[in-house]
């Protein structure tokens, strides 16, 4: 039996990157002292959620991936707790911005970036003006190993996990457990409009069509008039719910993971034995 116990974390965030940094620390310390191998901070947790305006001053908030406070912190700390911290930061890279994440590993070392795949634009959430569509392509890593078995680990960034693309990529690549930190809330332009359950079962459903678990970590929190739903949560392979958080709680969930189960269900349900790739060529053409 291979057992991974992941967790992922949901706080409120200021202007303060030292004390943000401290928070999500504190967090993940606790997440490592209730078993879990992988914590999940959510995304850009150095600050507020800037991307609900256009403001060219803050493009100086972001650093290259090997001088970024967050990044350098969460090294620290996972070497210190011999854990996975997949860690979400803005990305400086010459002239052009990211929106990226560094896996961290036990060393305390970056196993590589991740830069967002999909970039969203509208009321609240104006990405485009600061960041580039990611260039890495999709990617996963290697995570924890237990009875010799090394289990790989798939991440994408918020807007990705709308994409039933973005997670099948990552199944395909040999993805075991997908992860998603995010920062979502409500819409500006429709108060009417709340996109919680929608978030949720967007991802569930990934979990179902692909029979692999899902991490998911978002913020909470008023930011200027935007709320942040929280909701974060862990779902099995079969989509159901294994930790959750409300919409306004402060905490660490964590669930363990039985992945030769989950290999079992996999092969058992037949989504993969069944595609029929030759079949899908529109999929990958412009609309």
């Amino acid at each position: 039996m291979t057992d991974i116990t992941v967790a992922a974390l949901q706080l409120a965030f200021s202007n303060d990157i030292d004390a943000n940094i401290a928070a999500v620390s504190q967090m993940v310390r606790e997440a490592a002292g209730k078993g879990a191998q992988v914590v999940l901070p959510p995304e850009l947790f150095e600050g507020e959620y800037f991307c609900r305006v256009e403001d060219e001053g803050l493009f100086a908030t972001a650093k290259p991936t090997g001088e970024h406070k967050a990044v350098l912190a969460m090294q620290k700390l996972a070497a210190e707790l011999g854990i996975w911290i997949p860690t979400s930061f803005f990305e400086a890279d010459g002239p052009h911005h990211y929106n990226s994440l560094a896996m961290v590993n036990p060393d305390g070392k970056v196993a590589g970036v991740y830069r967002k795949s999909h970039i969203p634009d509208g009321p609240g959430y104006e990405e485009k003006f600061y960041f580039r569509p990611g260039n890495t392509g999709f990617k996963i890593w290697d995570g924890p190993a237990e009875n010799g078995k090394t289990t790989k680990l798939g991440v994408g960034i918020c807007w990705d996990q709308w994409y039933p693309e973005t997670a099948r990529a990552m199944m395909l690549m040999g993805a075991e457990i997908l992860f998603y930190p995010t920062a979502i809330g409500s819409e500006p332009h429709d108060e009417a409009l709340d996109t919680a359950r929608l978030w949720r079962r967007a991802m569930v459903g990934h979990a179902v069509s692909n029979v692999v678990p899902v991490v998911a970590a978002n913020r909470i929190g008023n930011e200027y008039g935007q709320t942040f739903y929280g909701t974060s949560f862990i779902t099995d392979e079969r989509g159901d719910i294994l930790a959750e958080l409300g919409r306004e709680e402060t905490g660490v969930i964590t669930a363990t993971l039985d992945l030769d189960r989950v290999k079992r269900h996999r092969a058992a349900f037949g989504f993969f034995r069944d595609r029929r790739p030759e079949l899908y060529g529109r999929l990958v053409q412009d609309i």
